[in-house]
């Protein structure tokens, strides 16, 4: 899962970081409304964590900008604003749940992957596919009944397939999701599905030639 962080509030996002990161989520910073204008045109997320007050804009102008050109992504909104008025706005233009600061950031989590999970159909904390069963919450995964012990790069690459089971993964999609803004080594994608593959089944993720990988089905 990667998520793109827009706040400005530089103590915030140092502590929302290193959050997130522990629980296997990639997160990219943006601190201004010129920034996050142009972020999404060729990079790959999978919500948006979005600060009402930047510095140089309002992001209710961002929300309403996204929709109309397309975005769908799941945006949730940090405010400080705790008026109602403000928070249906927010949602009537196209955000998808918000928080008001100060908030725990184990609710923004809990939040940021129900959204997720909605967006991909996935509307409880269990993902099952033929032999393969990914526990979201606790974050475990078990194959064949079996539980999987798995690096935290191995997880990550997981749930992407498993959010887009049925539909092929280009190597740079992965990447990106995976990885975001941080370095990433020439074979990295492929060392890790090559581990997928070895932990639990060789057919479990195939690759379909010249264009990525696909989750397979295997009972």
């Amino acid at each position: 899962m990667r998520v793109l962080l827009v706040e400005d509030n530089l103590l915030l996002v140092e502590g929302l970081q290193l959050s997130l990161t522990k629980e296997g989520i990639q997160v990219d910073h943006l601190s201004s409304y010129k920034q996050a204008m142009v972020a999404l045109d060729n990079e790959d997320f999978s919500a948006i964590i979005l600060d009402l007050g930047l510095p140089d804009g309002q992001g209710a102008d961002l929300i309403k900008y996204w929709r109309k050109n397309g975005v769908s992504l799941p945006i949730i909104v940090l405010t400080a604003n705790t008026d109602f008025d403000t928070r249906l706005t927010c949602l009537d233009i196209g955000a998808d749940d918000y928080l008001s600061k100060p908030f725990d950031v184990r609710e923004l989590i809990a939040r940021l992957r129900a959204i997720i999970r909605r967006q991909h159909g996935l509307d409880n904390n269990q993902f099952s596919y033929g032999a393969l069963r990914i526990d979201f919450a606790r974050c475990e995964v078990h194959f064949k009944d079996q539980l999987i012990n798995l690096s935290r790069r191995e997880y990550q690459l997981l749930l992407e397939f498993a959010q887009s089971a049925g539909r092929v993964l280009t190597r740079n999609q992965l990447e990106q999701l995976t990885y975001g803004w941080d370095e990433v080594g020439s074979n990295s994608i492929e060392v890790h599905i090559h581990h997928l593959r070895k932990k639990m089944a060789t057919e479990l993720i195939k690759t379909v030639r010249g264009i990525g990988y696909i989750l397979a089905e295997v009972n």
